[in-house]
């Protein structure tokens, strides 16, 4: 598989601060990587580099480079809407908009330039439909999103995201703060979408690490301090500090 995103020497600073020591890694299409590591370590931090969502914090030097598709992402002549168009992103914290989930789905379809209603009622119903939840809610689509329960409301920011055909989508925790139920229903959306798009996930959870990942990297203390498979990984860390953060013996 070819590799859809390459991060070389990549060092990011608040003021004096480096919260990023040089990360080198590439993430192929079709994978699901998860980023693991205490708290403070710095893989949101490095996950937010990769749509430039850091660009909006004052203070900040990032170096080195990071490529979506060979087009160096910190160019200036990037498109940043192109780029958040490409490299979607669901956050910790279920946000949808405070409007029908219709028009939550529709959004970014608009913000391109689509106007083909047609053409946005298929593709509201075909995002809903990855994203595990037509079922559930395609009788209240003019409902207000924010009136779901939060698993719900998870899987419309996914299929938010999906809507406008990234080829990538980030996941800043995305089941931190759901129940158990509706955790394994987003691992589930996942997996079957997987085949379709590349995933680059941040948990905590070493269990949904392991159930769902093809890949894993564990960073430390603004370090990644060992990428490979996820089996590789679990079953044979490299590193003795991967072995005893994989088995709880800090973080």
């Amino acid at each position: 598989m070819s590799t859809i995103i390459s991060s070389k020497d990549v060092h990011l600073s608040y003021g004096n601060f480096e919260a990023l020591h040089g990360i080198t890694m590439d993430f192929k299409q079709n994978e699901l990587t998860a980023l693991l590591g205490p708290s403070g370590c710095g893989k949101s931090t490095f996950l937010r580099c990769i749509n430039r969502m850091n660009d909006d914090i004052a203070n900040v030097e990032i170096t080195g480079k990071i490529k979506f598709e060979d087009q160096n992402i910190y160019s200036p002549k990037t498109d940043l809407v192109w780029l958040r168009k490409e490299v979607g992103m669901v956050f910790q914290q279920p946000t949808p908009f405070p409007f029908s989930v219709y028009n939550n789905i529709a959004y970014g379809l608009k913000l391109a330039g689509i106007k083909d209603k047609e053409l946005i009622d298929q593709r509201v119903e075909e995002s809903l439909k990855q994203a595990a939840i037509w079922r559930e809610i395609k009788d209240d689509l003019n409902k207000n999103a924010q009136s779901f329960s939060g698993g719900q409301q998870q899987r419309i920011c996914i299929a938010r995201a999906l809507a406008v055909h990234p080829k990538v989508v980030l996941l800043d925790e995305p089941t931190s703060a759901l129940d158990p139920i509706s955790s394994s229903e987003i691992e589930e959306t996942l997996l079957n979408l997987k085949n379709d798009f590349t995933f680059i996930m941040v948990t905590h959870n070493l269990q949904q690490a392991s159930r769902i990942s093809d890949m894993t990297a564990f960073f430390m203390n603004g370090d990644l301090v060992e990428y490979g498979t996820t089996s590789d990984m679990f079953m044979k860390p490299q590193k003795q500090i991967t072995s005893d953060y994989l088995n709880g013996r800090f973080g």
